[in-house]
């Protein structure tokens, strides 16, 4: 009977686990921490969004550069083929009112329970406490760390890699593959954090009242490139900036930090308003109106909002209309870096797409295939990213199954 070795027990892994068990393979699933699974379950923390709803050709515009790869194998195992697995597995399915796709439950939990039934069902095998360090100088072997830290020593007929990028590092992504790997040959591209949070230098004052209040409704560019505007709520931290509209832009705010050394986000505070329109409303001013007073009744601004004005305006709100709605449209933040890989939700980078075929085995290692977050291919938060995981491990499991006959 064929055998393979699975690595990584993320989303990636254990369709591919699935995938190949559902076939007869005698499936291992190896994973370093001690249950797998685990930073699906944290993204089921707030509401699992599973995949998006998006009509397809805005969906692979999401995934940048890397949407000529990805398009095959979103046309293999798609949103609907994933709605339809969580259904398989009692988990029906709903799309939001953004569009995003969620479980019934609403959580990770009941779907993960299931799903590791399933694959007990099928035969497949699941070592926790697995830490591989590479691969032997037989064919198919591979190297692993033990629970005990002893040395381990497996072989089968294909391996299937997902190990996940470098981020939440204590779920088990770590980019400790990436030494054992560039050893080999295989070339990477340097992986770097994705949807995450930036840094801005806010003042004490600004930082000390709003830390943990949203910018509601607000659109985001940044300033010199081309692009439409990110929309959604931004959250305040103590040293910058998070939320889904600041993630969708990441790629843009890295090349511009690389490029320049920092970059200016621009928020815009109404984006459903032109100039035009926010002008006219600015001139119904009342002659006592404060300058906060004037913004909140003529525009229904919040607090945070009117703060971050005067963040940029460095001392008293402007009192010309015109001017005011200028501001309102592009309030200049001046980002200095990402937030750290370790704190972001992604990575950007991973295994060059020049180092595997069209069913993700590595050229350089015959018999070994990638998925998941180690290629190199970045997304969005909003259903994306595990979509794209699935969608790869179903790819290189059925890769695997080819090389097996």
């Amino acid at each position: 009977m064929s055998t393979a070795t699975v690595i990584g027990g993320g989303p990636a892994g254990l369709i591919a686990a699935e995938v190949l068990a559902r076939e007869g393979v005698t499936v291992t699933v190896f994973d370093r921490m001690p249950s797998p699974g685990r930073k699906f379950l944290l993204a089921g923390h707030g509401g699992l969004n599973i995949t998006h709803s998006e009509d397809r050709e805005p969906f692979l515009a999401r995934y940048g550069a890397a949407a000529e790869h990805l398009q095959p194998m979103l046309e293999v195992f798609g949103p609907q083929d994933l709605r339809d697995w969580c259904a398989g597995l009692g988990e029906p399915t709903f799309v939001g009112s953004s569009g995003r796709v969620f479980p019934r439950s609403f959580r990770a939990t009941p779907l993960v329970r299931a799903w590791l039934a399933r694959l007990a069902d099928l035969g497949v095998r699941i070592e926790r406490r697995h830490r591989w360090v590479g691969w032997t100088d037989q064919p198919g072997g591979l190297r692993f760390t033990d629970a005990a830290g002893g040395p381990a020593e497996v072989t089968s007929d294909v391996a299937v890699f997902a190990l996940g990028g470098a981020s939440w590092p204590r779920l088990g992504s770590d980019g400790g593959w990436l030494g054992p790997f560039t050893e080999r040959g295989v070339a990477v591209v340097p992986l770097r954090p994705a949807n995450v949070g930036v840094r801005v230098g806010w003042t004490a004052t600004f930082a000390d009242r709003f830390e943990g209040t949203p910018l509601k409704h607000v659109g985001l560019t940044v300033r010199g490139r081309a692009g439409r505007p990110a929309r959604g709520d931004a959250m305040v931290t103590r040293t910058g900036l998070e939320g889904g509209p600041v993630y969708a832009i990441g790629a843009a705010i890295r090349d511009a930090v690389d490029a320049d050394g920092a970059c200016v986000l621009e928020v815009d505070l109404r984006p459903t308003l032109t100039v035009e329109q926010l002008t006219e409303r600015l001139q119904r001013r009342r002659p006592k109106d404060s300058g906060s007073t004037w913004l909140r009744r003529t525009l229904g601004l919040e607090p945070v909002a009117i703060g971050l004005l005067r963040e940029a305006a460095g001392g008293p709100l402007p009192t010309d209309p015109a001017a005011t709605a200028a501001l309102l449209k592009a309030v200049p933040v001046l980002v200095t870096e990402p937030m750290p890989i370790g704190r972001a939700i992604s990575t950007a980078g991973g295994i060059a797409w020049s180092e595997v075929d069209e069913s993700l085995m590595l050229r350089r290692v015959p018999g070994t295939f990638v998925a998941g977050e180690m290629l190199d291919w970045e997304a969005p938060t909003g259903g994306y990213l595990l979509q794209a995981s699935f969608s790869t491990g179903v790819v290189a499991a059925r890769g695997a199954l080819s090389r097996l006959g």
